[in-house]
């Protein structure tokens, strides 16, 4: 068998160009004002703003306020540059700007080259005739997207619908401009996220040169893979200056074979096509089911028989088999996918950009992230609609960590008026990313927008625009883009991929995407919404079933030692201060449904710091729930992503994660739902079922334990344990019984059950075990427990165990600050029984050992309802 290649690093990208980058020497100015400023590329104005001293920190209590009149200036970048001798000999010279945000006007040497009018592509323009060896003046005017777009707005006869646009945040009242842009929308605000419209050359610049020919771009379509072949046909878009003989060769590393084919290339653009078959190859396979193996594919483009190349590509290449499987069954339609030929349960998040100011997002942020979705055991992220098409690297960490994407285009919530400008503006945005991103094997599906379809059905819409009489016209803006341009573009484009119009859509562009009350999608995927917005019970999650669930949720703040980092005062401390209000951005009320949620399902927490840590475990308590329902109910259920994986501010909002990277109860209990092995409690009608769930690919025997244990006393007043096999890829019950015979006569809020499954060979893993509380939270008296703690210094950190002489729930372990890592937390303790949690600190261990506090749920409870 050929040796497969699992790099950490990405070797995409051409090399046979000369480049250098155009980052050194940049300066900013108000175009109203005199002063030049220091500037970074890649950047954007409010980032330089803020490096320089001009505005403070906008994530710092209030201070966004301060910051909107940014947007409604112009502003100008310029830098004088040298071009490197080499590359000035160069036949075709080329400026490449990979992101412009967003309406730029650019001059080289006082000649305008390009004007610039969508964040999302990627432009290149020849300066040949331009450039001079020394002392080239570079200037990109950046109008200001609000000066731009209001006259567009003022000149629509009808309401845009925007609802997630803060314009009034902005100063322009309910002028929601930002369908006009092809600009990320959730810098105008989004229901998680502030107001920051920026503009700047927020991706990198260079100047590239070629002599002759050079690839443009080269695709791997996998039309067949199997363990026993690979079938592909590689199409290579080369330009050339001239009519040339010409050869493409395809290396690949570990296999001997190399492929060729001999062309006659014209002058201007050529495809090369060139079959390949890879025998015996190793598969990309997603986290969880295998290794995620990368082969380097090499193109080399020789030209009039030379054994030199004069322009090469390399591209990290994982051979699988991915598909969306949409069929029709006795219930609606499926909707899986199918890797490698097995049907795969997809697990992850909804994930939003990390940051508003884009440029400052490190490679070692993106690693953060992407490492903490493998970590908790994911699959899948879904990169939502109304941020970005990501850097490459968040897809190559993608395509290292088995983390299959499903790509939403840019388009979220809104009603987008359309000009043949327009449509042509966004096919030639979809091109651009489509090529950019196609041969990364994470991507697993490509999506037209989000929600734009319920919203139609769902959100009142029809009737509005029915009324004014412009229903026949929206209808076909939209059609235009969802079912026009964006599926002809990916079937050009990556014709093996698969398309769906909208998340949520059920099939049919014409009717809404939910089916029933109970019955939430049984055509597609599913967002489930009414547990938070329509304050359904939690335990709502446990009978609302879908095909597959795209988005559900449930808020929190983050935990007090980051609230402290943008709220540090004393009177920020209150959930209805107007700090903690304006880092809330789901409305006026939704401080208010946490409390209201909070209150519902546990009792009034005793202080600031209590409220926030009973928030997180409540969160963390519902997505738990939700996730573990949508398992045990596979095959008919075949994804969960929540909402949401990451922040890009300090805020409360529905993530995992905060924006400070620091893990929610929900990603701790997260990572424990997504386990291979589920152990899944649950009752109904009396009837307590242990369901056990089990991703891995062949069956796993092993041993059942089911105790019920009083909470107080540690004592087990039921115990069953039984020889049971857990079906490869499935979910089934492996035991039943009354819930009154496991009570033993006690009363519902004075036990909890606990069930654990241990395979075979037996390895006890505290992941393969799962609690069930017969009764709700605030029903029950939680013992205040005496936990004792222990601390031994390790490699980077300590290993803290700790023990319990009572059943302590939601035990939640921290230091000052947030310099540190948990690597468990916020579990429950049962008596008698040793957890032990690695802990990443610099601290010294007397400082460690004076810093570590332990919270447990009765403890943060105040006087006794």
């Amino acid at each position: 068998m050929a040796a497969a290649f699992c790099f950490p690093v990405s070797l995409a990208g051409a090399d046979g160009e000369a480049r250098q980058e155009i980052s050194e020497g940049w300066k900013l100015k108000q175009v109203r004002g005199n002063n030049w400023y220091a500037a970074t590329v890649p950047g954007v104005v409010q980032l330089d703003l803020l490096n320089g001293g001009i505005i403070e920190d906008p994530f710092f209590r209030l201070n966004e306020r301060n910051i909107q009149w940014i947007d409604k200036e112009d502003w100008e970048y310029r830098t004088v540059f040298d071009v490197q001798p080499g590359l000035f000999a160069r036949d075709h010279l080329e400026l490449d700007f990979k992101g412009l945000d967003t309406y730029a006007d650019v001059y080289l040497n006082d000649s305008c080259i390009l004007e610039a009018d969508n964040m999302f592509r990627e432009w290149r323009v020849d300066v040949k005739s331009l450039l001079k060896k020394d002392g080239n003046v570079l200037r990109i005017y950046f109008h200001s997207p609000i000066k731009m777009d209001l006259p567009k707005f003022d000149a629509i006869r009808y309401p845009i619908e925007a609802g997630n646009d803060q314009s009034e945040n902005g100063g322009i009242f309910d002028r929601k401009l930002s369908v006009f842009a092809r600009k990320a929308g959730y810098h105008y605000g989004w229901d998680w996220g502030p107001r920051i419209v920026t503009s700047g050359i927020w991706r990198p610049v260079f100047l590239t040169g070629w002599d002759n020919a050079r690839i443009v771009n080269i695709h791997y379509a996998q039309n067949e893979v199997t363990e026993k072949k690979a079938v592909l046909r590689a199409r290579a878009e080369v330009i050339a200056d001239r009519s040339v003989s010409a050869t493409l060769t395809v290396r690949v590393e570990g296999f001997r074979k190399t492929w060729q084919k001999e062309v006659l290339l014209t002058a201007g653009k050529n495809v090369i096509e060139l079959d390949m078959t890879l025998l015996q190859p190793k598969l990309w396979w997603s986290n969880g089911l295998g290794e995620a193996c990368l082969y380097p594919f090499t193109a080399a483009l020789t030209l009039d028989g030379s054994a030199a190349a004069i322009d090469t590509q390399t591209d990290l290449i994982g051979l699988r088999s991915l598909k969306v499987v949409y069929e029709k069954d006795a219930g609606g339609h499926t909707f899986h996918f199918e890797l490698n030929g097995v049907k795969v349960f997809a697990k992850g998040a909804n994930y939003i950009p990390q940051d508003n100011l884009l440029p400052r997002v490190t490679g070692a942020d993106y690693e953060k992230t992407v490492r903490a979705a493998a970590d908790a055991r994911m699959n899948m992220l879904r990169v939502w609609g109304g941020g970005i098409y990501e850097n490459g690297i968040f897809y190559d960490l993608c395509d290292r960590y088995g983390i299959l994407v499903w790509q939403d285009f840019m388009f979220a919530c809104s009603t987008y008026p359309m000009t043949p400008q327009m449509l042509d503006n966004i096919r030639q945005e979809a091109i651009d990313n489509v090529v950019r991103l196609r041969n990364h094997p994470c991507i697993a599906l490509w999506c037209g927008n989000n929600e734009n379809h319920t919203a139609w059905f769902n959100w009142g819409w029809m009737r509005t625009y029915e009324r004014l009489g412009v229903l026949d016209e929206l209808r076909r803006d939209y059609r235009d883009v969802f079912h026009g341009v964006l599926p002809e573009v990916v079937a050009a484009y990556d014709p093996t991929a698969f398309y769906w119009p909208s998340s949520p859509y059920a099939g049919n562009p014409d009717a809404r995407a939910e089916t029933g009350e109970r019955i939430w999608n049984a055509d597609g995927d599913a967002h489930y919404w009414g547990v938070w917005h329509g304050r359904d019970s939690i335990a709502n999650f446990n009978v609302i079933r879908a095909r597959f669930f795209s988005e559900y949720g449930f808020q929190s703040f983050p935990e007090y030692q980051s609230v402290l980092k943008y709220a540090p005062r004393k009177e920020d401390h209150d959930i209805y201060s107007d700090v903690m209000m304006a880092h809330q951005r789901g409305g006026s009320k939704a401080n208010a449904l946490i409390e209201w949620y909070l209150l519902n399902e546990y009792r009034q927490p005793k202080d600031f710091p209590s409220f926030l840590y009973m928030g997180q475990l409540l969160q963390g308590d519902a997505i738990k729930t939700a996730i573990e329902a949508h398992r045990r109910d596979m095959p008919y259920c075949m994804g969960t992503l929540f909402w949401q994986h990451n922040d890009c501010w300090p805020v409360a909002s529905w993530s995992s994660r905060d924006w400070y990277g620091r893990w929610k109860a929900q990603h701790y209990f997260a990572r424990k739902a997504f386990d291979d092995i589920l152990v899944s409690p649950v009752v109904k009608d009396g009837i307590l079922s242990v369901y056990v769930v089990s991703d891995r690919l062949d069956a796993v025997r092993g041993t059942l334990d089911v105790l019920a244990i009083e909470l107080k006393s540690g004592n087990v007043v039921y115990e069953r344990e039984s020889r049971v096999t857990a079906p490869a890829n499935s979910s089934s019950i492996r035991f039943e019984a009354p819930l009154d015979t496991l009570l033993a006569g006690r009363k519902a809020n004075e036990v909890v059950v606990h069930a654990r499954f241990t395979e075979a060979h037996g390895k006890v893993m505290e992941s393969h075990s799962g609690n069930f509380f017969p009764s709700r939270y605030r029903d029950i008296d939680f013992p205040k427990a005496n936990i004792q703690a222990s601390s031994v210094a390790v490699r980077e950190g300590y290993e803290v165990t700790v023990k319990s002489d009572a059943f302590a729930r939601g035990v939640f372990l921290s230091l000052e600050g947030i310099d540190n890592f948990f690597s468990d937390n916020y579990f429950d303790l049962l008596p008698g029984k040793e957890v032990t949690v690695h802990v990443t600190t610099s601290l010294s261990k007397a400082d460690f050992d004076k810093q570590l506090k332990i919270e447990h749920l009765a403890n943060a409870y105040g006087a006794k309802d």
